[in-house]
């Protein structure tokens, strides 16, 4: 049994995230979590809020309500949608809580320890318009770099280079959209990540099995220009976590607190220790730390494309400078854009679908199968809703339901609603057998290769080899000059749907759980040979004829969801 650690990148606490988010790191990291459970290993699966800093601030301005009060609220409604689409998160925590608090605390102190933290006098925007310094999230403008005119302070959403306020073209203020700005003095606490960059260099060549995504990005960052350079970790704002060094107060820097990019990441690790706390576990640092057993768990990070600088480099960095046995990541799986219907999709601007109203709409298994089945892997996707009316229509609906369905409601028309006795199998069965035993074995190394689209795929083929059989033995022809003979062939299609419902849930497992129980079993043992495995129901055993189990989209409901959310979100 290997041990899995799975962390996917943690969404900002300022509004309910969007399919993009969705499909950009949460949903491929719980189908992994789900794939390797259902293999047996153990896998501790985390998530959380990301609470602080600017994006927190302005929307609990919005909304009108202090900050704290606010995240707590977003919190609990991003924990339910979360539950709603099925994420089976181990824990989903909160970069707010104590546990981050005091663990950012202390690797700020062990930076310092190490010589890795520098004071240093910078400039920084000022709004007198707002009567404060701006925070690199607190100010947008043009992009140097690609001329992209709402690039944010500290990166650019569209080229993904790292920025700091002062190099934006036109630079406005987003609380008041003042351009009355100026650059003033402040002193910040500086990670010194130059000196790291051999180790981080030599670290990220280590790694030749990781997606050419994920290592170009860091490359780039690492090489281009003039290389890593030193990154502020301190910020003039009221909310996150107090700088201090260790327990100990960081003398002229009262009243700020740490950079929202040096904390979050660190909430990965106190997560765990939340965990623990909320009594779903019992040793959290046997997952984190080295010399704590830490040493043969294998951790994979989940995150869209605009993450990767700071997983590949400020993250390990900050672990990798403390010069203490913390695990770091051995694959960081990453993502491309799903963009919507010919634009972007956008948390700050409402425009897409976003998770609740994509639940009101449909059961979360329609969602998930066709984002992960054209998650954005080696290039960005489009989301159009004739493309996910199509791809529902024909895989869920016409492959899975209607296989069901039709062997269901044939055996209980023509024997009865348990599974039918006589016959053998023959060459069909025994062709179809090979076909499913190779496919299912493509299928384990693609799911194990963390491969989602090609993992769909050949589970899409499983599912149509079903079709494909009852198209070849025809068992209701069958049944008028043999019965006995489409016995047989209907008991392997029965014992065919506990297998679909197995291998399909880590992809729509409400669904799956639901197959499951109609077929009146609980055994939900991961096939490993496929003969042995369309014995598992045996004659005899009962079940019930489900009811349909996708419907199918109309070209009404198209419409009406196109007119729908074809602006933005109020």
């Amino acid at each position: 049994m290997a041990r899995h650690l799975i962390t996917s990148a943690i969404p900002y606490i300022n509004g309910i995230k969007h399919l993009g988010n969705l499909v950009g790191s949460q949903l491929p990291a719980d189908l992994f979590a789900r794939f390797q459970r259902a293999r047996g290993h153990e896998v501790l699966f985390l998530c959380a809020t990301d609470e602080h800093g600017t994006p927190a601030e302005l929307a609990a301005a919005k909304a009108g309500k202090p900050v704290d009060e606010y995240c707590a609220e977003m919190w609990a409604i991003q924990n339910e949608i979360a539950k709603g689409f099925g994420l089976s998160f181990d824990h989903f925590g909160r970069s707010s809580s104590e546990q981050n608090r005091k663990l950012t605390q202390h690797f700020a102190g062990r930076l310092a320890d190490e010589g890795l933290i520098d004071e240093v006098v910078t400039e920084q925007i000022y709004s007198q318009a707002d009567g404060r310094f701006l925070p690199d999230r607190y100010v947008e403008g043009t992009c140097p770099n690609c001329g992209y005119e709402d690039a944010r302070g500290d990166q650019c959403d569209n080229c993904t280079i790292q920025l700091d306020p002062t190099e934006l073209i036109n630079p406005r203020s987003t609380i008041s959209g003042s351009t009355d700005l100026e650059v003033r003095e402040t002193r910040h606490l500086f990670l010194k990540q130059s000196q790291m960059r051999d180790r981080l260099d030599d670290w990220i060549q280590s790694k030749s099995d990781w997606p050419i995504l994920t290592t170009s990005i860091a490359k780039k960052w690492l090489h281009d220009g003039d290389g890593l350079q030193d990154r502020g970790i301190t910020r003039d704002l009221d909310w996150g976590v107090p700088v201090k060094r260790g327990d100990a107060d960081w003398p002229g820097f009262e009243g700020k607190v740490f950079y929202v990019w040096f904390d979050a990441p660190i909430e990965y690790i106190a997560c765990a220790g939340e965990w623990v706390d909320a009594g779903k576990g019992d040793d959290w640092e046997r997952w984190w730390r080295m010399d704590k057993g830490a040493d043969d768990v294998r951790y994979t990070q989940f995150m869209g494309k605009d993450n990767v600088p700071f997983h590949t480099l400020s993250f390990p960095a900050t672990i990798m400078g403390s010069n203490e046995p913390w695990k770091l990541v051995d694959y960081i799986k990453s993502f491309n854009y799903l963009n919507y219907d010919g634009g972007q999709f956008s948390t700050s601007r409402g425009r897409g679908v976003f998770m609740d109203q994509a639940l009101e709409i449909l059961p979360a298994d329609y969602w998930r199968w066709w984002l992960l089945s054209n998650c954005p892997e080696s290039s960005d996707a489009e989301f159009t809703w004739d493309g996910f009316q199509a791809g529902v229509n024909k895989d869920l609906a016409d492959v899975l339901g209607n296989f069901i369905s039709r062997v269901t409601k044939f055996c209980n028309s023509k024997f009865s609603p348990d599974i039918p006795k006589g016959g053998t199998w023959g060459a069909s069965e025994d062709a179809l057998i090979a076909e499913l035993q190779t496919r299912l074995e493509a299928y384990n190394a693609h799911m194990e290769a963390m491969e989602v689209r090609k993992s769909a795929a050949e589970l899409r083929a499983i599912w149509a080899a079903g079709n494909e059989y009852l198209q070849t033995v025809a068992p209701w022809s069958t049944f008028k000059t043999d019965p006995d003979q489409a016995a047989a062939q209907i008991r392997l299609a029965l014992n065919l749907i506990r297998i679909y419902a197995v291998l399909s849930a880590p992809f729509i497992p409400t669904a799956s759980a639901r197959i499951l129980s109609d077929m009146n079993t609980l055994d939900t043992q991961w096939p490993t040979d496929i003969r042995t495995a369309l014995t598992a129901l045996p004659e005899g055993h009962g079940f019930n004829v489900p009811e349909v189990l996708f419907a199918k989209i109309t070209d009404d409901q198209v419409a009406e969801w196109s007119e729908r959310f074809a602006g933005t979100r109020d």
